[in-house]
C-alpha cells in the first residue's frame, strides 16, 4: 500500500510480527483474489483450539475445496462486479454512504503526519479495508514508525468504527463463498485488537 523504510529501534516483539502478519495476510487476500499457490499455502494451514484458531481451520477447508479460477469469480462478483460489486469496502462508504467523503480525508491527513505515501501503481483510495490493514501490518512489524498509542489511535479512528460491520456483511455476500471463512477471520481479529487495545489504555 504505502512507502515506508523500517524503522530504527529495538527489534519488534513476536506478538507485534504475529499481529503485523494477521493484517498483512489478510491485507492480501482483499486487496487481490488469491494465486493458486497462495490457495495451496492456505489449505496446508493449522490453527490450534482458540476461535481464532478454528477460524484459521476454516479458512484452510475452504481453499481446499476451491481454486484460483473460481476465487477470481467470486472476488470479482463481491468486490469489482459490473458497475459495482456487492460490498464496496470502504470507510467512507461505510460511515457516510458515500465514496469520497471525509473519512479518506481523515486517513489521508494521518497517513501524511506517520510520512506515508501511496506506493506507485496503487491507486485504490486510502480507505480501502485492505490498505487500512496493510498500515495496521507496517505499524505493527516497525516499517511505519507508530507506537503502540498511534497504533491503538489509528484503529480507533479509522478501522474500529466499520470494519465489523464490513467482516458481517461480507459473510453473508451473495456471491461469498470462500470468503465467507475470510470475514470470520477478520471479524475475529477486529474484535482481538480492539479488546487489546483498550486492555492497553
Amino acid at each position: 500500500m504505502t512507502d515506508s523504510q523500517p524503522a530504527a529501534g529495538p527489534a519488534i516483539e513476536g506478538m507485534d510480527r504475529a499481529r503485523g502478519d494477521q493484517y498483512r495476510f489478510l491485507g492480501a487476500l482483499l486487496a487481490a483474489a488469491p494465486s493458486q499457490d497462495l490457495l495451496d499455502g492456505i489449505a496446508g494451514l493449522s490453527g490450534d483450539s482458540t476461535a481464532f484458531g478454528q477460524a484459521v481451520n476454516a479458512l484452510a477447508a475452504a481453499a481446499a475445496r476451491t481454486d484460483a479460477a473460481q476465487v477470481e469469480r467470486e472476488f470479482f462478483a463481491v468486490f469489482v462486479g459490473v458497475g459495482r460489486g456487492e460490498l464496496l469496502p470502504y470507510g467512507s462508504f461505510y460511515r457516510t454512504g458515500f465514496l469520497n467523503e471525509r473519512p479518506l480525508a481523515e486517513v489521508r491527513a494521518d497517513l501524511a503526519r506517520l510520512g506515508v505515501a501511496r506506493a506507485e501503481g496503487r491507486f485504490e483510495p486510502e480507505d480501502h479495508i485492505a490498505l487500512l490493514f496493510e498500515v495496521m501490518a507496517d505499524m505493527a512489524h516497525g516499517r511505519i514508525a507508530a507506537g503502540l498509542d498511534e497504533q491503538s489511535a489509528f484503529f480507533a479512528r479509522h478501522v474500529a468504527p466499520w470494519a465489523g460491520q464490513f467482516f458481517d456483511d461480507l459473510a453473508v455476500a451473495p456471491s461469498a463463498r470462500f470468503y465467507r471463512s475470510v470475514a470470520e477471520l477478520g471479524r475475529l481479529l477486529v474484535d482481538i485488537e480492539a479488546r487489546a487495545f483498550s486492555l492497553a489504555a
